[in-house]
């Protein structure tokens, strides 16, 4: 009976899915960054030197938006978007008042 798991040659042909993230540091301020895995990257910026230089020294800090956006092309798009957000446009994206533009083709 054949196998339903994808076999080594799928898997690495596999197209990873980029996310944005924003990260709030104790401060308040936002930071914002694109990974494939983003539960790993904010595990590293909380306890590793492969974190961002921005975020070291200015902890707790919390994982408080993370949407997928589809290739890396799109997500860092959409990082330098948000970036260009004003600090309450980037809260509306936290708690939901406002969302991404489609960045797809």
């Amino acid at each position: 009976m054949p196998s339903e798991q994808p076999g080594p040659d799928e898997k690495s042909q596999q197209v990873p899915q980029w996310s944005v993230y924003l990260v709030r540091m104790a401060s308040g301020n936002l930071y914002c960054g694109i990974s494939t895995d983003v539960e790993r990257r904010f595990r590293e910026h909380c306890s590793s030197a492969k974190g961002a230089r921005a975020l070291r020294g200015k902890g707790p800090l919390s994982l408080v938006f993370c949407e997928v956006v589809g290739n890396r092309s799109d997500a860092s798009k959409a990082e330098y978007q948000i970036k260009q957000l004003t600090k309450r446009e980037k809260e509306k994206l936290v708690t939901g008042k406002r969302s991404l533009p489609d960045f797809s083709g």
